[in-house]
């Protein structure tokens, strides 16, 4: 962090990215840095990969985040003029397609910030600790180094919004420091109310349709009960008039069921199909993810994909599970 606070003290064209299909944790994190180097007097620019939800569109300065599926040549413009580019909430650059290849060509200094598992080694510099609740919690430890005052109450939001999202409103990976910089971003002004309804109470009447239709035609069990999942197909989301983030948080559903200790969602896109994978105690979905479906993330929160049909992923998974009846009996 000294060496990264020396580089930053003079005035630099920076650009923050983040991983497809931006969560709260990327989102926030992204524009707490964003803002936070904007106040230093640094030219800074937010690339994401592509769109994010609706629900996260209230944070300041939103709307100067650039979409790289509609802007790749304004993209690949700035990423080649920028002398630093922060890597957020991504341990490779897969994670974020043909943007990647892009930042591997970049001359740029190379800064990850990421609590996910085994970071890739692209990087010049490395804030990484798999036991934080979230990047968020990593780029507050940053800035504080840096300059607890130039944290202001927008910047507070963003990272309040990311610890937040990431935790399951708190119910995951949570340490005595997490409560400890969440009163100190309380201690800012944060309107935990505000945010909160921003995020959790301004679903849409198609969205808990679809929650509706998912639990009541779409949700299964496996393992002899201790695996739930659930498949939809884009015909079922397109039924629902889908949009992005509509399918946020429907896995954790699946994972309260009683004696389930791991929920799959499963869902076909145009491209691919996806997978969100939760455990509750010891069995390792990122493991799990990485050995089956081209995937990883944490040992109870992971993701993978298959280019395949959804009949032939569901089939692979539930052979593939099956195999681990004694490991998900705890």
């Amino acid at each position: 962090m000294k060496e990264l606070k020396n580089l930053i003290s003079n005035k630099h064209k920076i650009v923050i990215t983040t991983h497809v299909n931006p969560d709260g944790d990327a989102i926030g994190s992204s524009l707490a840095l964003y803002n936070y180097l904007i106040n230093m007097g640094h030219e800074v620019n937010v690339i994401v990969p592509n769109d994010f939800p609706d629900f996260l569109k209230w944070m300041h300065n939103v709307d100067e985040i650039l979409n790289f599926s509609n802007s790749k040549e304004e993209s690949a413009d700035l990423i080649s003029e920028a002398s630093i580019i922060f890597c957020l909430d991504f341990n490779n650059l897969e994670r974020i397609n043909s943007l990647g290849d892009l930042i591997s060509d970049s001359s740029a200094k190379k800064v990850l910030i990421d609590h996910h598992l085994e970071p890739d080694e692209f990087y010049d510099f490395k804030i990484h600790d798999i036991n934080v609740s979230a990047t968020a919690e990593l780029v507050y430890d940053f800035l504080f180094y840096i300059d607890p005052k130039l944290i202001d109450k927008k910047i507070a939001e963003a990272l309040y919004t990311g610890i937040l999202t990431d935790t399951g409103s708190f119910k995951f990976s949570i340490t005595p420091k997490v409560h400890t910089v969440i009163a100190s971003l309380l201690d800012k002004g944060v309107d935990t109310n505000y945010i909160n309804k921003k995020i959790y109470d301004s679903n849409s009447f198609d969205k808990l349709k679809l929650l509706g239709y998912a639990l009541s035609e779409k949700l299964e069990l496996t393992s002899n009960g201790n695996v739930a999942y659930i498949a939809l197909s884009r015909q079922e989301l397109l039924d629902h008039n889908f949009k992005k983030g509509d399918t946020e948080g429907l896995v954790n559903y699946a994972l309260s069921i009683e004696n389930v200790n791991m929920a799959v969602l499963i869902i076909e896109t145009k491209e691919r199909i996806k997978f969100s994978f939760r455990s509750s105690g010891k069995f390792s979905v990122n493991q799990f993810a990485r050995k089956y479906f081209n995937g990883g993330g944490h040992k109870n929160a992971a993701g993978g994909s298959l280019e395949d049909k959804l009949s032939v992923a569901l089939k692979k998974f539930l052979e593939n599970i099956s195999n681990y009846s004694k490991e998900l009996n705890y």
